[in-house]
């Protein structure tokens, strides 16, 4: 009878760490913004979580003759007077990870809200392209257009 307690406690308490283990990683995780529907990162945070996240997509609100000059590695191209009619093609999945930034935080908040308007549910403003910090490595520069491409000459 003993052995048969001491084995409930032992898986009790296996348990139980198992639950405690998985709430702390959940809540390491969890990046709220307070009174807000989408979240607010740092660039340079953003750009950490880049590096272990898979599966988002980078949307770049700014006028699409800005992101043909310059645009963040990966970026896709959603101007902010365009969201309402063109994000559920850009943006097909409602429940994907989406990193907004803008020319500044105002033009990128304003598209996050946007966005969560109209039913995304994963949405983190990131702030402006100013911002970006290239990698030490230099994996991930910057997306600069040749000036001689734009013109269509080679």
């Amino acid at each position: 009878m003993k052995t048969k307690k001491k084995l409930t406690l032992i898986i009790g308490l296996c348990l139980a760490a198992v639950m405690i283990i998985s709430v702390y990683s959940l809540w390491k995780t969890f990046r709220p913004s307070r009174g807000l529907r989408y979240e607010q990162l740092t660039m340079e945070k953003a750009q950490e979580y880049m590096e272990y996240e898979i599966g988002y997509v980078i949307v770049d609100i700014r006028p699409a003759a800005d992101f043909e000059k310059e645009h963040l590695p990966g970026a896709v191209s959603l101007p902010l007077e365009d969201i309402g009619q063109k994000a559920p093609d850009v943006l097909p999945d409602p429940q994907q990870m989406i990193y907004v930034y803008g020319a500044d935080g105002k033009d990128s908040c304003q598209a996050a809200q946007k966005l969560c308007d109209m039913e995304y549910k994963n949405i983190t403003e990131i702030g402006s392209m100013g911002d970006w910090k290239e990698p030490s490595d230099g994996t991930e520069e910057m997306q600069k257009q040749d000036p001689q491409e734009e013109k269509g000459e080679q």
